[in-house]
């Protein structure tokens, strides 16, 4: 009987945490359930094949593995165009996200995606800033070390007037503990996954950006596996794992900002009218500063824009 292909599949953290449970786990799952005798996964957690964040897509175009977790932000070189999903306040939640990115990728609109077959491409809710020191209002924000996932959300925060550095999510506990960072912009679950909550008991409900993750698996290797095999990929990629990233993920964020919410050591302040207006300016001039790079990304942005009027009416 002729064995499976086996595909190495690498993932820079631990099996606990969310998006391993709500986007590996259950892609996994579903291929070793079914593809007996076919096609089967092996998954190398904990950084085995490559710690780093920067390193994941490199791991899959080099072949020492065949699928990885990758945040095309900490790599802005080989994704060019995500910056596009990363602009403030573009996306009203974590579905419009998700589907939009899934949708761009699959019309091939995005750059660097050439060499990969996507499984899935998912977002974060919107960040908002936690912080150690209490942030009752944007000019509290001033000259605060606050960590961002990405240049775009970097130059966001400067523009609100704090002090950003890019870094990537796993870095973030350890700067604060040694004083590097005050706090960091991350979505709910980031923050409890990475042990980031109790460092960090002031949060500003200032929702921007939304952050772009992604599944993906070296194209070539995709191609050279048997029809039947690929068919049992795209089976559970695509619009299948937006969906199910959206119902699972997107609760489990839900969740965990309701639990932080009932928390009385936690303390969540919601910007002031006022704070709200100046911030939709700062997001306006990021955006437009972005849009007048070139005509691509103008064209990039309208893409978006249509994608996100259907999603809209069909909500």
């Amino acid at each position: 009987m002729a064995q499976p292909a086996r595909l190495k599949l690498a993932f820079y953290q631990d099996q606990d945490t969310a998006v391993y449970q709500y986007a590996i786990k259950p892609f996994v799952d579903s291929i070793n359930a079914e593809g007996t005798g076919l096609l089967a996964i092996d998954v190398y957690p904990d950084g085995k094949l490559a710690a780093a964040l920067a390193e994941q897509p490199r791991l899959v175009l080099d072949g020492a593995a065949d699928i990885a977790f990758v945040i095309p932000g900490q790599t802005p070189y080989r994704f060019p165009d995500n910056k596009l999903l990363e602009l403030p306040g573009l996306f009203h939640d974590l579905r419009e996200g998700t589907f939009a990115y899934t949708r761009l990728v699959g019309a091939g609109k995005l750059r660097g995606y050439e060499n990969f077959f996507v499984i899935g491409a998912y977002t974060t809710s919107a960040n908002t800033i936690h912080s150690r020191k209490p942030i009752a209002s944007l000019e509290a924000l001033k000259g605060q070390k606050i960590r961002a996932n990405n240049e775009i959300e970097a130059a966001v925060l400067e523009g609100l007037g704090a002090t950003p550095t890019v870094l990537p999510v796993p870095q973030i506990a350890e700067t604060i503990r040694k004083g590097g960072l005050d706090g960091a912009a991350l979505a709910p679950t980031a923050i409890v996954d990475y042990h980031i909550a109790m460092l960090t008991p002031h949060h500003y409900l200032l929702r921007s950006g939304v952050n772009p993750l992604a599944l993906v698996m070296n194209r070539k290797k995709f191609e050279s596996l048997p029809a039947t095999a690929q068919a049992l990929i795209r089976k559970y990629a695509g619009e299948y794992a937006a969906k199910m990233w959206v119902d699972t993920y997107g609760r489990n964020e839900q969740d965990i900002f309701a639990a932080i919410k009932a928390d009385p050591r936690q303390q969540m302040v919601e910007p002031s009218a006022a704070d709200a207006e100046i911030a939709r300016g700062v997001f306006q001039s990021v955006i437009a500063s972005w849009t007048a790079e070139s005509p691509r990304n103008s064209e990039l942005l309208k893409d978006v824009q249509a994608e996100l009027a259907k999603l809209r009416l069909s909500k």
